[in-house]
Parts: structure tokens; sequence; C-alpha cells
């Protein structure tokens, strides 16, 4: 990997890490319903790239399959699971996606894994079973269990997001957020009573977290991720995004 494109990998995995704090307090302090949060953010983004859905690759079922993994589905279940489970224990959860891309890249994309990353599969399960352990087994929270579901759809969107030709990356985020719009949107009505109301009681801090996640995060960071999985081995990028739950403590003990 270059050294920009490196450089450019940790600047979003710093984003990444703000905005699971900012996620965790717009969810948790200000109380907005999560998938109302969700569906908000990608209004946006549906909104500012409509432009680029066209021309869409073939098969489309793929292209809408891993848009909607990557976007709503992973997002969705992630906010939901934000409401019980804490920035940094969701962390070092979610970083159950770097083995299971990895494995995921070995069956179907035909990458090879040398033992050094072989070892970091082995520490990253270590990891996050210790973060789920408690003196009476492990503590299997709701919260949790859905950021893991969160982080294996995130495991398959990538995949099949490899295996997508011909697409620019800015094209596929106009993808996952129309995609992901309409799901989001209807789920939040359905599960959700009263979610305009409590986003207008919430204010300016729930539009600017809103704003931040959409065009900073995924038209900045997610566009940079797919541009960078579509340079490099699925299982390289996972597992350089190890360093995002380093970045999310930093971030939880200084602000």
């Amino acid at each position: 990997m270059s050294p920009r494109d490196f450089a450019l990998l940790m600047a979003m995995c710093l984003v990444w890490a703000v905005n699971s704090i900012v996620s965790k307090y717009v969810i948790s302090v200000l109380g907005a319903p999560p998938l109302f949060y969700a569906a908000a953010r990608f209004v946006i983004v549906a909104v500012c790239l409509v432009r680029f859905l066209r021309p869409a690759p073939r098969p489309i079922w793929r292209l809408v399959l891993a848009a909607f993994l990557m976007g709503g589905g992973n997002f969705g279940l992630m906010f939901v699971g934000l409401q019980s489970a804490t920035p940094s224990a969701a962390a070092v959860v979610l970083q159950l996606g770097m083995p299971a891309t990895l494995i995921l890249s070995m069956l179907f994309l035909g990458e090879r894994v040398r033992w050094r990353r072989g070892l970091g599969i082995a520490l990253t399960f270590a990891g996050v079973l210790t973060v789920m352990w408690n003196p009476h087994g492990l503590a299997l929270s709701t919260g949790l269990m859905m950021v893991a579901g969160a982080t294996l759809m995130s495991s398959v969107g990538v995949i099949l997001t490899k295996q997508i030709e011909g697409i620019r990356p800015i094209a596929f985020q106009a993808w996952v957020g129309w995609v992901s719009l309409f799901p989001m949107a209807a789920l939040s009505a359905w599960l959700e009573p009263g979610q305009l109301q409590i986003a207008w009681h919430a204010g300016w801090p729930l539009l600017a977290a809103v704003m931040f996640s959409a065009i900073v995060v995924s038209l900045g960071a997610h566009t940079l991720y797919v541009m960078l999985l579509q340079r490099y081995e699925a299982n390289l990028i996972s597992a350089l995004v190890l360093v995002t739950p380093l970045r999310r403590s930093y971030w939880g003990l200084h602000c």
C-alpha cells in the first residue's frame, strides 16, 4: 500500500471512530430513534448523489444487495445495538468483521492469507471474547449481538462489492443511499412512533450529527473505503482498519 493510501485509510478510521462516539451520543443522550437516525442520514446521501445512479453495472441484484448490506442493514442494526452497548465494547465486537471478511475473501475471491494475518484472526477472536466475558460466562447482550450482526452484514457486503466491476465509489454510495432510505424509513415509521417529535425536540445537535454522518462519513470516509477496496485485497483493508477501536477509545476518554 502506498504511503498516500495508508494515510487516507488512517484518516478514514479516525472519522469512523468519531462517528461511533457521535452516534452513541445521538442515540443514548439525545434519545433519537436509531432507525430514524439512519433514515435521515440516507435521505441526505440519496439527494446529494442522485445524479450518480446511472449507469448501473450488471447484475443489478448484486449491486442492490451489496448497497443494502453496506448501508441500511449494517447501520440500522449497529445504531439499534448502540442503544444498550457501550462504544468501547461495540468497537471491539465490530472487529469480528476482520476475520469474517478474511475468511469470505479466501472462499469467494481467492485471496491468500499468510501466517501473520492468521495470527491476527486468532487475536481478534480472543479480544472479542474478552470483551463479552464476565465471571458468570459470556455476556451476550442484545446490543452486542446486534452489533455483531451488523458486522457480519458489512463483511458480506464487502465481498459483494469486490465482485462488482466498473462502478465508481461515489456511484456506489449513491446506490447505498437510495437502497437503504426506504427500508429504514418504513421500519422507523412502524417501530418508532413519534420519531418526528423526538427529532424536533433534539434540535440542532441532532441535525449537526446527521449532517456529519451523511457528508463526512458516508460521502467522505465510506466513498474512500470503497475506493481502497477496489485497489487492494479485502483482507488487507479489513486488517488495517483494526486501528479504529484504538481511536474510538482515545476519543471516548478525551471527549
